[in-house]
């Protein structure tokens, strides 16, 4: 059985999508496991209030033909997430509404109702031992992790590890970046989440992706794949590779990597398909600069100084762009820092506070909040 596996999907159009599916699930083992009457939770990722085409969200095309799979096999599928804002059956129901998700019911599936949160012990995590979660995921037998595959500010990148993220309750998600701040901190706490969940299935959609100011306001970009795998992180060292990335890029995957969750390159990976054939060359992703590239570096106390050094004058920042902002203070509501307030019906980052979490970039409803390289960055690049 293949580690990982890799199909072409043109578009989607429901039998390239039906075919793309039944391609890269069969060399991971496919849908043999389902058994009639099991419940199994699809974790999408429904992260704003975005149409399908935005290439901001699990498209339903997708969903729609992984629900058949599921249901032809006699499970009851329940389609959910928990995106940014508030946990309530209101605010989520136009989330649904907007991405398309009324689709996966006419496919069979139920969309998730049950807005209850629950407290979860888990000694053994390395940084997130009790954490709130939603509390439908209890239902299942068993989770399908349906990501999508996007830039992230924070995280370089946003695929299957990043979408468990979503078990965390919406207006919660703002206090977990203030208790984790340093990227490599909250790619443990990701870690933490994945291996607590361990989703049976991950399944990218790498049809249309989205690059640049990603995860939410980027530019949609064809890639024309779909990738599954029993695990989140090997899925997520493939799905690099096909964005141009390395696992020194990502910090979940060098989070992943030091728990010994995959390998050091994708080139040990048992991939089924050509991932080569499929890899973007010249896709645009954020430079975030970890810090942790540099303690790598050096060792001891000169490697923590010169990787805080190496952060401030180097790391990507926020920063807005005052022609597209139109002055809604959501960047400011949801700065878990506080370190933005609104002046002049402008956001004014505090640098001395800003923790780098890139929730403004994330949320701002028109893309004004960008991830940003300082000037010496740009400089030293050329």
């Amino acid at each position: 059985m293949a580690e990982v596996s890799v199909a072409a999907c043109a578009d989607y159009n429901p039998e390239n999508c039906r075919r793309a599916l039944e391609q890269a699930l069969e060399p991971v083992g496919g849908l043999s496991w389902v058994k009639p009457g099991m419940c199994i939770a699809v974790k999408a990722n429904l992260v704003s209030y975005l149409k399908p085409e935005a290439a901001a969200t699990t498209h339903p095309a997708l969903l729609c033909q992984l629900t058949q799979m599921l249901r032809q096999r006699g499970a009851r599928v329940i389609v959910g997430d928990s995106p940014g804002g508030l946990y309530t059956n209101a605010y989520v129901g136009r989330i649904y509404a907007a991405t398309g998700m009324h689709e996966v019911e006419k496919a069979g599936a139920e969309l998730n109702r049950d807005f209850t949160q629950k407290q979860a012990q888990f000694p053994q995590a390395m940084v997130a031992k009790e954490f709130q979660y939603t509390a439908w995921l209890d239902q299942a037998d068993a989770v399908i992790n349906f990501c999508k595959l996007k830039s992230h500010g924070m995280m370089g990148m946003s695929a299957a590890a990043k979408n468990l993220f979503g078990t965390i309750p919406g207006t919660m998600k703002p206090e977990y970046h203030f208790r984790f701040p340093n990227p490599q901190d909250f790619a443990r706490m990701i870690v933490d989440l994945d291996e607590y969940w361990k989703p049976a299935l991950s399944i990218a959609d790498a049809v249309v992706g989205m690059e640049g100011n990603g995860p939410t306001m980027g530019t949609p970009r064809h890639i024309g794949a779909v990738l599954a795998s029993t695990s989140p992180h090997k899925l997520d060292l493939a799905c690099a590779r096909l964005i141009g990335l390395q696992r020194q890029d990502v910090p979940t995957l060098q989070a992943a990597f030091e728990r010994g969750l995959i390998p050091e390159s994708v080139q040990q990976l048992d991939v089924a398909g050509d991932l080569e054939a499929l890899v973007v060359r010249d896709f645009q992703n954020i430079e975030t600069k970890n810090s942790l590239l540099f303690k790598n570096q050096f060792k001891g106390t000169a490697g923590e100084a010169f990787g805080r050094l190496a952060k401030a004058c180097l790391g990507a920042r926020p920063k807005v762009d005052k022609a597209d902002c139109v002055g809604c203070g959501k960047c400011a509501g949801i700065c878990p820092a506080k370190a933005i307030t609104m002046r002049k019906n402008l956001p004014a980052i505090d640098r001395s506070a800003c923790i780098r979490c890139f929730c403004c970039q994330e949320f701002c409803p028109k893309g004004a909040m960008r991830a940003a390289r300082p000037a010496i960055a740009r400089v030293l690049n050329r």
